[in-house]
């Protein structure tokens, strides 16, 4: 008998779960090779912007967006608030005598870090999935920041939680961020897998890259990006009506 997914679920389904595995292999690895985690967290990333590309191709299903959230919670939820804790603390063990204060704050900013984005992960699909523009920080964005960080060797650990408790906030502010149009959703690709692939080429070159797009579009497309309409992502709303 075959499994009650078969015929109901398409292609961009599966890429979205093979993005939910890469998230889980990403925590398993983490204390070991942190530099590898990185990698496979910009990695589903990848296979998060291939999946709605193959949705539009070959079609989606009921299932799809469900899935894609739920996906995101292993690789842009728990997956980064992993890498962020390790850098952090560097991987203590729990059980030892006395916990430290920084053991504690580590894990209480990844906790909330997974929280807010699963918070906006479900506000998203409930009311944002049909529309242009979304309210606060993409949680695949967020992911992105805090791997190319990681790749690029910015990895001070107050710097690192402070960038981790920001995006508690931002994840789940009122802040509208528009859709990427193709060209540049194109270009953040190619970094994407550059960074991925050849991560320590030319200085580190494509991790440094892809952090400094990411930063550019979380600071100033709000309110700088302009659509193919002409206008700019102040003046039109969350679903994109002016």
């Amino acid at each position: 008998m075959l499994p009650r997914f078969v015929g109901r679920l398409g292609v961009a389904d599966a890429v979205t779960i093979a993005n939910a595995a890469l998230g889980f292999v990403a925590v398993v690895v983490a204390a070991v090779d942190i530099d590898l985690a990185a990698r496979l967290i910009l990695l589903a990333a990848v296979a998060d912007g291939l999946d709605g590309i193959l949705a539009r191709r070959y079609g989606g299903t009921d299932a799809g967006p469900y899935l894609d959230s739920l996906a995101d919670v292993a690789s842009f939820a728990v997956a980064p608030a992993v890498l962020s804790f390790v850098v952090v603390t560097d991987g203590p063990a729990i059980g030892t005598d006395a916990i430290s204060t920084e053991f504690l704050v580590a894990t209480a900013v990844c906790a909330l870090f997974v929280a807010m984005a699963v918070t906006r992960l479900g506000m998203y699909t409930a009311y944002d999935i049909s529309g242009s523009y979304t309210e606060g920080v993409q949680t695949t964005l967020a992911a992105t920041v805090l791997g190319a960080a990681i790749l690029a060797h910015e990895t001070q650990p107050w710097l690192v939680l402070a960038v981790t408790a920001a995006f508690c906030y931002l994840m789940v502010s009122r802040i509208r961020y528009p859709d990427l149009l193709a060209r540049d959703a194109a270009i953040m690709g190619v970094v994407h897998v550059l960074a991925v692939l050849i991560p320590d080429f030319a200085g580190r070159t494509f991790p440094y890259a892809l952090l400094t797009l990411g930063l550019a579009y979380m600071t100033l497309s709000p309110w700088f990006y302009w659509r193919e309409d002409g206008q700019p992502a102040e003046e039109v709303d969350v679903h994109g009506n002016a």
